[in-house]
């Protein structure tokens, strides 16, 4: 990254809430730093990096997609790349949601990446790749990240409850990442919500089952399954209805499930 040889587009993709675009402004950091510490690592103490987290500088610019995605935007996007930067190194345009450009968008953005200035870097980030024309995806150096493991989000939940100074089990982060679906800012928005509703008070499991209602889902699922079992739809029918009015996440209820019959079946299986 920190060479003149640096790819001039980027295309992130992957799940909502794996950092993204955080990542882009940290490539903006590193193609700009003036400093770096180690490698191509960025200082976080230069005017350049301090401006980008700051989201002061003039020469990063971040667009949303959904927001700006006709043909006069891009237009309009084409006619500014071509001024030099005003104090970094390099432009760069992190345009996030990038696939809900039309297809005019798409066609003028795609005349720009194919003979883009020297001074322009392009970060495009999209949860839904399939919809970014072929076109585009072959002129950019395509970076797709994927869902966190539960191992990685621990680590990020510890870093943050050290940080702020909080007190938590590590069974109640192991659970909370459970019920995160891979997402880094779902699990930190959860452990917000429960370091807020504990107030004071430990994070512990029982904290998050009391209030996420989790300690009653492998109850629920041991009485489906026996539903399932016995053929019995209308019992099925009205336990799945008691678990969506107890307000029960059903994303994690799903993952449970199906994470029980796979042990069902290999138990089985011998």
């Amino acid at each position: 990254l920190g060479s003149s040889s640096v790819s001039h587009a980027f295309l992130f993709t992957g799940p909502k809430g794996l950092g993204k675009t955080s990542a882009a402004i940290i490539v903006a950091k590193v193609l700009n730093c003036e400093k770096k510490t180690k490698g191509v690592e960025p200082c976080n103490k230069c005017e350049q990096c301090k401006s980008i987290t700051n989201g002061a500088n003039m020469d990063i610019l971040e667009i949303d997609g959904a927001s700006n995605r006709g043909i006069d935007e891009i237009r309009d996007l084409r006619e500014k790349i071509r001024l030099s930067p005003l104090s970094a190194r390099k432009k760069v345009y992190i345009i996030d949601e990038v696939h809900m450009l039309t297809q005019e968008a798409f066609n003028a953005l795609l005349k720009t990446l194919e003979e883009p200035p020297s001074h322009v870097v392009f970060i495009l980030c999209t949860t839904e790749s399939h919809k970014v024309p072929a076109t585009i995806l072959s002129r950019c150096l395509h970076i797709q990240f994927r869902k966190a493991t539960g191992d990685e989000l621990v680590r990020s939940f510890e870093r943050i409850i050290k940080a702020e100074k909080l007190k938590a089990d590590k069974e109640a982060l192991e659970l909370i990442a459970s019920l995160s679906d891979g997402s880094f800012r779902d699990g930190s928005k959860l452990l917000e919500e429960i370091s807020l509703l504990g107030g004071a008070k430990k994070i512990t499991k029982e904290l998050v089952e009391k209030n996420y209602q989790v300690g009653s889902i492998q109850y629920q699922i041991a009485s489906l399954i026996r539903n399932f079992e016995d053929k019995d739809v209308k019992a099925g029918l009205e336990n799945i209805a008691k678990i969506i009015n107890q307000g029960i996440d059903i994303g994690h209820f799903m993952q449970s499930l199906i994470q029980t019959l796979h042990n069902n079946l290999l138990f089985k299986a011998g």
